[in-house]
């Protein structure tokens, strides 16, 4: 009974050591593919202010990805 308890806590072990590597690999691949990647940019905020008939001035794109970045 020994060998049960001995091979399910190194089970468990490996589990919990395997899940903390994952996360932090998973949350380090997800900041990086951000940061090459950008889900918006200056120049999609320029043609949302285009579209709705404004010509943005550059204080305005600016302040709005200030607040996207928040």
């Amino acid at each position: 009974m020994s060998a049960f308890w001995s091979s399910l806590l190194w089970f468990l072990l490996g589990a919990v050591v395997s899940a903390v590597a994952t996360f932090f690999f998973t949350k380090k691949k997800f900041e990086k593919e951000l940061r090459e990647n950008p889900p918006i940019n200056e120049k999609m905020v320029r043609a949302m202010f285009m579209q709705m008939g404004r010509k943005p001035s550059e204080a305005q794109i600016r302040q709005v990805m200030k607040q996207l970045k928040q």
